[in-house]
């Protein structure tokens, strides 16, 4: 399984995540997404669940001999090729050893031993055990996976952590265990569901058990919680473990859940002091 199964170029049961920085398996860095040499690399534009965003990458910024010059700004200067519309620029993602950082939801995500971790302006994953997709052999899958964005990035339109929780879990699970990689979820049943405190916020979080047809069965988790570093920025973070030996076990993630932490200077959407750049909304997700 794999809530977070990189599948078709993308990350299924997470996020598409916007101006990523790459990183090692301590700290976090931009999206995974495999291209055609089998190098990681941050995806384009239309990758991943709800559109993509932006390459990662900074970018050249043009102009070199026998090259046409890069875009100008007003007073005559080149423009940051991050930034082509001379608006904000992109802000820096705060790094620290152990976390992935989602600027945009104000949250770092713990990085267990072994996991692998990606940050973003626009949200973070962390994942472990890659392997190839059950239906989907072209496709890499991971056994476990934990990502974040905020729920206005993902087009959700709920007001309250416990309607998010709720309307996400369905959307998750076929994400993370859909007719892609897995063949399809055959049954589910719901385990866990109730209030809890992430970050020194109230969240509610909703879980469920699931039946694929092929492969690993296994459980994922949707909880919402308002961002530590803005209360107007609902943050959800999506889950997906595997059942079986190579899995890690579910206590991991409700370590991980214990450890997400608030990070400096982010909530950067409507109601968290300003949009990232490159942002834009995803379709509203399915109820």
């Amino acid at each position: 399984m794999a809530a977070a199964a990189l599948v078709g170029g993308g990350i299924a049961g997470g996020y598409a995540m916007w101006g990523g920085d790459d990183g090692d398996e301590a700290g976090g860095g931009g999206p995974v997404v495999y291209g055609p040499d089998g190098e990681p690399r941050s995806p384009g534009p239309g990758e991943g669940p709800g559109g993509g965003g932006p390459d990662g990458g900074s970018g050249g910024s043009g102009g070199g001999p026998g090259e046409s010059p890069g875009p100008q700004d007003p007073e005559g200067g080149e423009q940051d090729p991050r930034n082509p519309d001379g608006g904000q620029p992109p802000m820096e993602i705060p790094s620290e050893d152990g976390f992935a950082t989602d600027l945009a939801s104000g949250i770092k995500i713990p990085v267990p031993d072994g996991w692998k971790g990606q940050s973003g302006q626009i949200g973070a994953s962390v994942s472990v055990g890659e392997y190839k997709c059950p239906t989907s052999p072209k496709d890499t899958c991971v056994r476990g996976g934990v990502n974040s964005a905020p729920a206005l990035a993902l087009g959700i339109d709920a007001t309250s952590p416990k309607s998010i929780a709720e309307k996400d879990i369905e959307p998750n699970a076929e994400a993370s265990y859909g007719d892609e990689a897995y063949g399809g979820i055959t049954s589910h049943d719901e385990v866990e569901s109730g209030e809890v405190e992430v970050a020194g916020e109230e969240g509610y979080l909703v879980r469920w058990k699931v039946v694929t047809k092929e492969g690993d069965d296994g459980y994922v988790q949707s909880l919402a919680f308002p961002s530590p570093a803005n209360p107007d920025t609902l943050v959800l973070v999506r889950a997906g473990f595997d059942i079986g030996d190579e899995a890690p076990a579910l206590d991991e993630l409700d370590e991980i859940t214990d450890g997400i932490k608030e990070s400096e200077g982010g909530a950067g959407l409507p109601g968290g002091g300003g949009r990232p750049a490159g942002f834009t909304p995803a379709a509203t997700a399915r109820s």
